[in-house]
């Protein structure tokens, strides 16, 4: 009886120490996520801060060249090119992910 009374009072120790160290570990875990959001919110800031700068520069690179109206219509072209090529990358992205995902075997009615 003693025997079982000692493995139980292990069993609890066992399970308080596991507890208290899963605890301490979604701590660092939480703090860590916290950090990289962070980081991450900061560094898409200062991404768009930096577009920003570029895309001042080509305006006023341009300007003397096509005139500043010209040089619009050829930053603003470029950028909505760039986000119609970004645009359709993800049309097929999201599409290869319904496929992947469906239930039917590629058979569509």
């Amino acid at each position: 009886m003693d025997e079982l009374k000692q493995l139980g009072g292990d069993a609890r120790a066992y399970a308080e120490a596991e507890f208290a160290f899963q605890r301490v570990r979604a701590g660092v875990a939480a703090k860590g996520l916290k950090d990289v959001a962070l980081l991450g919110v900061v560094a898409f800031t200062v991404a768009v801060f930096g577009l920003g700068a570029l895309v001042i520069g080509l305006l006023m690179a341009l300007a003397p060249i096509v005139t500043a109206w010209g040089a619009t219509a050829i930053v603003a072209g470029g950028l909505f090119l760039i986000a119609l090529i970004l645009v359709m990358m993800a049309k097929a992205r999201w599409t290869r992910t319904l496929a992947a995902i469906s239930d039917d075997d590629g058979i569509r009615p």
